[in-house]
């Protein structure tokens, strides 16, 4: 039985969504944009009250997790004394790990970055705790992007059950 226009563009919003959910705790795709245009792809056709609300709840709910994805985790590592810096030194080598090592490069990388640039500002062992307050925040982050996605495809699938 062939798939419909309705439920084909169900489907492939489904697997938009699931991959999006992937792409937060694999950060090869991005997850958050992937997941907001599964849902729009879903939205935007229906033209009606039910996808504009839907849409819009979804792109408020990934909208403040982005937000609070960098500003918690920043805020805590400034409370942890790490040094903008250092952060910078992070973010610097998690890019290059992530063309280095795929898949989990970007998360090596950061954290190699602040224990390397703590390490020259406050010797080896001394470095470490900035390291651990580091990695914290990159789980942190993840896991608040994580739930903002969730939260926001939880809305999708609330719709779809109710319409």
């Amino acid at each position: 039985m062939p798939l419909t226009g309705g439920v084909a563009v169900t489907v492939v919003a489904a697997l938009l969504v699931a991959v999006g959910l992937v792409g937060v705790v694999v950060p090869v795709l991005p997850g958050p944009v992937f997941v907001l245009t599964g849902i729009g792809l879903w939205a935007v056709p229906r033209n009606d009250a039910v996808g504009w609300t839907v849409l819009g709840v979804a792109v408020t709910v990934v909208l403040l997790g982005t937000v609070a994805k960098y500003a918690l985790p920043g805020a805590r590592l400034r409370a942890a004394g790490v040094s903008g810096r250092t952060m910078l030194a992070g973010g610097v080598l998690g890019v290059v790990g992530f063309f280095v090592v795929p898949v989990v490069g970007l998360v090596l990388g950061f954290v190699l970055g602040v224990y390397l640039a703590e390490a020259a500002r406050l010797g080896r062992r001394r470095a470490w705790p900035s390291t651990r307050v580091a990695m914290a925040s990159v789980g942190w982050g993840m896991l608040i992007e994580l739930a903002a996605g969730l939260l926001a495809a939880a809305v999708w699938v609330g719709a779809l059950v109710l319409t």
